[in-house]
């Protein structure tokens, strides 16, 4: 709901603020006064087309603000604070037209884009005016209102949910189906390397080992040779000096005086270590040469070996552990791509069953359409009677989308994706359904139905909408409604019907109308007028709301022209008394 409305320097309005609550507003003044401003002004605030022309002569720019409760539609508050805006004590909606025709707009208190402000204000107000895109003309706002109207939403909700879960199994089918022969490769190369790396067999740490070995088996013949001098130096077998006889001899001249000093005991003591060392190592190093082999078999094995080892590395991995998690991993995957035609099987199975699911859901949601909308189409017939239109009729077709037959699939199991098959046939679908919804128009008896935009006049077309309104009321989101001229071309008793029915409408939601018959304001809860002065050179108009003497005057000026007839005055107040009674 709209609480306040703050207008500078719009066409004649020079300064206004408007406080507006919830039921009916009607807007009055003289011709030329300003009235249709306001709803230029809330045009603006939707995201509305910006005309420099619309700003005062001698003003810099116009700006227009409107506070909305930050409850007024769920998701509200969190549309504003993702725009950036402060929703705190309610969202303010602003919109600066310049005297150049810059335009910015702003949402509580952010600077926006303009199509930001429209995305967040647009659900808020429905504008219905002869110079206006009417929110009922959409086709898809129509099939909400017919959802809405015949409690259907739910059933709605349950066919999106079957179609969303429909297309994301039919994507994930193509896309599954599309890999399939890429996959396949994939498949024979993984599995020619696991079968490589079984047939190797390689082991952890076996390269390095392998390495080791064959390094030492190429070099026996040295390794041998080194071992046995070694051993030589250190024992030898044949009487030439070697080392243990070297260090017996300086133990033996050692132990000779140890008796007569302790540094040379503990010397000695040191020599005897040395000694025990050197047997030691004397007798592992004849074990060692004495171990040594020249195998060239063995070589060869090792060669082989190390070989097919450093044919995997080259493909799988740095090293055998690298081989070896390469292969593991692989083998993971082969499971994956070895399922191929199972998951194609089964995600085939299951957009059948989606498919079947949806059709029954879709043609049920279609005979639930079609009965809700011969119901709809004869309440707004009825209330376009009492609306001066008697010989008006509304329809609310219903068309299902057959598919012609040159577009049916050769192929039942591979159908197109915008394509149901239903028991009497193929349809087209999408998102909101198996068919199509269309308000359609009859004027005057005898006359063919036509769609909205085509079959109705500016003024007929306004007291369509609030004939549809009425029918809607308690079920539209939208909180405030405006009417501009709605009552065009009618007075008398189908005014006072119209006003009714205006104030049936704002016993659900908010209510503004702009409008010259005083039948019509005399229902208002709030009645604002807009007063025009002149100064000689500019012309200002002011937003002023009327006390109950104060409409009584102007319903009078309404009525004869004159605010002070004791006639119009007596008039003026049976129609407040009728307004009230009839209320």
């Amino acid at each position: 709901m709209i609480e306040e409305l703050r207008i500078s320097s719009l066409g004649v309005i020079d300064s206004s603020v408007l406080e507006l609550g919830p039921g009916l507003t009607v807007i009055t003044g003289e011709t030329g006064a300003g009235k249709t401003m306001v709803v230029t002004a809330l045009g603006l605030l939707l995201g509305g087309r910006a005309d420099s022309g619309a700003v005062r002569a001698g003003a810099k720019q116009a700006r227009v603000e409107g506070l909305v409760a930050a409850d007024a539609l769920p998701g509200l508050r969190a549309a504003v604070e993702d725009a950036g805006g402060d929703a705190e004590d309610g969202v303010v909606l602003a919109r600066n037209v310049s005297a150049e025709g810059r335009s910015r707009a702003f949402v509580g208190g952010a600077a926006v884009p303009v199509a930001t402000l429209a995305s967040i204000a647009e659900p808020l107000v429905a504008v219905h005016g002869q110079s206006d895109q009417h929110r009922l003309l959409k086709p898809q706002t129509q099939r909400l209102a017919l959802d809405r109207f015949g409690a259907l939403t739910e059933q709605h909700a349950r066919y999106a949910e079957l179609y969303d879960a429909l297309v994301t199994t039919e994507r994930e089918l193509a896309e599954v189906r599309a890999s399939a022969r890429e996959r396949a490769r994939e498949a024979d190369l993984l599995r020619f390397g696991v079968d490589e790396v079984a047939a190797v067999d390689p082991q952890p740490g076996e390269d390095v080992e392998l390495a080791a070995e064959e390094t030492r088996l190429g070099h026996a013949d040295t390794l041998r040779g080194a071992a046995e001098q070694a051993r030589e130096a250190l024992s030898s077998e044949h009487g030439s000096p070697d080392a243990l006889g070297a260090v017996a001899a300086a133990r033996g001249l050692l132990e000779g005086v140890r008796e007569h000093d302790p540094a040379a005991a503990a010397l000695a003591d040191r020599v005897a270590e040395v000694s025990y060392l050197l047997s030691d190592v004397a007798a592992d190093v004849a074990s060692y040469a004495s171990g040594i082999e020249v195998d060239p078999n063995r070589l060869a094995a090792v060669s082989e070996r190390r070989a097919a080892l450093t044919g995997l590395l080259r493909k799988y991995g740095e090293t055998v552990e690298d081989v070896l998690a390469w292969a593991e991993q692989s083998a993971l995957r082969l499971g994956v791509l070895d399922s191929t035609d199972d998951q194609i099987r089964d995600l085939a199975d299951r957009a059948a069953a989606l498919r079947a699911e949806l059709a029954t859901a879709g043609v049920a949601l279609s005979t639930a359409r079609a009965e809700a909308a011969t119901r709809l189409g004869a309440a707004v017939t009825d209330e376009l009677t009492l609306l001066a239109m008697p010989h008006a009729r509304l329809e609310v077709r219903v068309t299902r989308r057959d598919a012609p037959e040159a577009a049916h699939p050769t192929d039942a199991e591979h159908p197109p994706p915008d394509l149901l098959r239903l028991a009497e046939g193929w349809v087209r679908f999408t998102r909101s359904g198996i068919d199509d919804v269309e308000l359609l128009l009859a004027a005057n008896t005898g006359s063919e139905p036509r769609p909205l935009h085509k079959g109705a006049s500016g003024g007929e077309l306004s007291r369509v909408m609030l004939a549809v309104e009425v029918c809607l009321a308690g079920t539209s989101p939208v909180p405030t409604f405006v009417f501009d001229e709605v009552d065009s071309g009618v007075g008398g008793a189908a005014a006072v019907e119209i006003g009714r029915r205006l104030a049936t409408l704002a016993a659900d939601a908010q209510v503004l109308v702009v409008t010259h018959l005083p039948q019509v304001a005399a229902f208002a809860d709030r009645h604002v007028l807009v007063e025009k002065s002149h100064d000689g050179t500019v012309t200002s108009s002011g937003l002023v709301v009327l006390d109950d003497a104060g409409r009584e005057r102007e319903l009078s000026r309404m009525l004869a022209g004159l605010s002070e007839s004791d006639t119009a005055l007596a008039h003026a107040r049976e129609l407040l008394d009728v307004a009230r009674r009839r209320t």
